[in-house]
């Protein structure tokens, strides 16, 4: 057999199992994974750099399945490589197997992102690409050389998000970065043609990328295409393969209903007969075809351990090398950072205190990326970018993300530097621009990716801009995030504990949410439980002689409000509890809780400038939460505050008809 037969042979049989995993699920996308086998193949078996025994090999390529939907190509791919058993491929979409509907990067070895909703996976590899980029300056070619590679789909081409966060690739040359579009003009609903004339290739041109045209099920014009790609060392590459839908099939050539739906068994045998596979045979795996697959493994595998030896002698031999490396790899539960101090009683926005906090660690965090959506002054990142300059503009070893009025793709492209691994990334905006990018928000969660998130103007206290740009519901509705950190400190000190929290844990994106308008500052030494807990997101900070008979519980700026409003309820003996993170309260053990919210007290009163209805939970029904349900005005904040009922005043009156 000549290794052209045995190319084919791989794909065939990558096909057959897209082909069983789907039909015994009965559900999945057979289409549009076996209209890309042609070029994944070619990918996997002669250019994808990895290592064969260990999924995690820091310079291994990457490659991102952005067309999530094609999730059954991917671990056809996984279990050609010897990563993924065949006993999972046989559980594809059932509860607890490694194969679930859509890849997860923290659940299956060698995926490298959680994809699925389309668009993302192409635009999260903008982050690979550029952490890619900026680890090899720092690190050098010898030890940081690999590609970033992205399979995309009709949709995911559609989708907004990818050309925003192409834009941003083509603008930083990001040359290491790769994306074959799968152009099968075939979707869910029928042909692309109903919905789209866009020209791609001089789309992308226009964006600074190299796009190369070919059939998609030419092999040997892919491979030229790649080699093509590889030479291309100041612009990302577009491949763009002229596909059929479910190509190879007996008759379903072309049919969009492939797209998302198994094929019938008839179909199925029919076309196995055509490519010489057993047609009563099931999730087959032929020796030669797995053999053909592995040619170039040994190879790989010493180019690693080649790799790995360099290192070793790099680490020893460099001090400023030694250091960068250990800054990449070091676990976040062993960072020691030292943050500034804040003067008691100074009136500061934590807008403010973040800036400051970002000042002073942008140099203990040297793989610290990020930056703001065009809001630098506003969300106060000004100093992180005057002080380590512009990626890729001013050089790959710049550290500020200049992304323009783009919060999505930066959101998406955050989530791919912490993918990649060695950067911390944040991003800042307003915090009603969240809606912007929530669902990549949501997909750091998911992914279990440690992102900042740097929300500011958190509440109607922005004032004169209106309505529009006044958050009402956006904390209540990031908090719904699972495995997510919402932190809305109530002034400095507490904005330094919350960095510190979100900065010392590896699993959860933080949403921090911080203030336009200045709030008096607290003494550490004075209300000492703030310390240890802002790390249990909620903690007593005033209590009472003796037993608290009302509990009153507030976040970020309305924990001053609540103090000013105790000292005019002095007929009550009142606890006051700062709550900057609910989820991070939710966390701890019922003991804790119950010490703080003290469940036998039954006056119980919570107050926040945003949606109340969370806070029910630990006010009870018949509890007071005083919050806001509609939608802001453009006016200043004080008159705002006023009409609002977000005065000691105000407050302490509906305490007082309350109870």
């Amino acid at each position: 057999m000549s290794d052209l037969d045995k190319d084919q042979l791989v794909v065939d049989t990558i096909k057959g199992l897209v082909m069983d995993a789907t039909r015994k699920a009965n559900s999945g996308h057979p289409g549009g994974a076996m209209s890309s086998a042609d070029f994944a193949t070619v990918l996997f078996k002669d250019f994808l750099n990895y290592d064969p025994t260990d999924t995690t090999w820091f310079n291994r390529d990457r490659f991102i399945l952005s067309a999530g939907h094609e999730s059954m190509l991917l671990y056809s791919l996984l279990n050609l490589q010897g990563f993924l058993p065949m006993a999972e491929i046989e559980q594809f979409r059932q509860f607890g197997s490694l194969t679930p509907g859509h890849p997860e990067s923290d659940l299956t070895p060698g995926v490298e992102a959680t994809t699925g909703p389309l668009g993302q996976g192409f635009a999260m590899s903008v982050g690979f690409a550029a952490a890619e980029a900026f680890l090899r300056e720092k690190l050098g070619e010898d030890i940081i050389d690999h590609y970033t590679y992205v399979l995309a789909s009709d949709g995911d081409m559609q989708e907004p998000i990818s050309m925003g966060t192409a834009t941003l690739a083509g603008r930083w040359k990001l040359g290491k970065l790769i994306a074959f579009y799968d152009s099968n003009k075939v979707q869910i609903a029928g042909p692309t043609s109903r919905v789209d004339c866009t020209d791609y290739k001089q789309a992308y041109e226009a964006f600074c990328w190299q796009v190369i045209e070919v059939d998609g099920h030419d092999r040997a014009a892919i491979a030229e295409a790649i080699k093509s790609a590889q030479l291309e060392t100041d612009r990302p590459t577009l491949i763009i393969g002229h596909t059929t839908m479910a190509k190879g099939t007996a008759n379903r050539e072309g049919d969009h209903e492939t797209h998302g739906a198994p094929l019938p068994p008839e179909e199925i045998a029919a076309s196995k007969k055509k490519w010489g596979l057993d047609p009563e045979a099931f999730f087959q795996m032929p020796e030669a075809a797995q053999a053909h697959f592995r040619v170039r493994q040994p190879a790989l595998k010493a180019k690693a351990e080649a790799w790995r030896q360099a290192l070793v002698e790099k680490t020893q031999s460099n001090a400023d090398f030694a250091a960068m490396w250990k800054a990449v790899t070091t676990p976040r539960s062993e960072l020691k950072l030292t943050f500034p101090d804040f003067k008691p009683g100074d009136k500061m926005a934590t807008r403010k205190a973040w800036g400051l906090c970002l000042a002073e660690i942008m140099d203990q965090l040297p793989t610290l990326m990020g930056g703001s959506a065009d809001l630098d002054p506003s969300n106060v990142t000004v100093a992180f970018r005057e002080h380590t300059g512009n990626f890729a503009v001013d050089s790959f070893a710049g550290r500020n993300l200049s992304v323009g009025v783009r919060e999505f793709p930066m959101a998406t492209i955050m989530n791919g530097l912490a993918l990649h691994g060695g950067i911390i990334s944040f991003g800042a905006t307003f915090l009603t621009f969240s809606d912007y990018c929530r669902n990549a928000c949501r997909m750091s969660a998911l992914q279990e990716l440690p992102v900042l998130y740097v929300f500011t103007h958190d509440s109607f206290y922005l004032g004169e801009d209106g309505p529009t740009h006044q958050p009402i519901e956006h904390v209540s509705a990031l908090r719904l995030i699972p495995n997510s950190l919402d932190l809305r400190p109530a002034e400095a000190t507490e904005t330094r504990l919350c960095l510190d929290a979100f900065l010392t844990q590896d699993k959860s994106p933080a949403f921090i949410h911080l203030t336009r308008q200045g709030l008096p500052t607290l003494d550490p030494a004075v209300y000492t439980n703030m310390t240890e807990g802002v790390k249990r997101g909620g903690y007593v900070l005033v209590d009472t002689e003796g037993e608290p008979d009302m509990v009153m519980l507030a976040s970020g700026s309305e924990v001053s409000l609540a103090m000013d409003t105790a000292k005019l309820l002095p007929e009550y003996k009142i606890r006051i509890v700062s709550m900057p993170s609910m989820n991070l309260f939710e966390r701890q053990d019922q003991a804790y809780k119950d010490s703080v919210l003290l469940p036998k007290v039954a006056k119980r009163v919570a107050v926040e400038a945003g949606r109340p209805e969370l806070w029910y939970k630990y006010v009870g029904m018949d509890g007071l939460v005083h919050g806001i349900d509609h939608f802001g005005h453009s006016a200043p904040a004080n008159l705002l505050a006023e009409k609002y009922g977000f005065t000691a005043e105000k407050l302490a009156a509906l305490i007082k008809a309350k109870y």
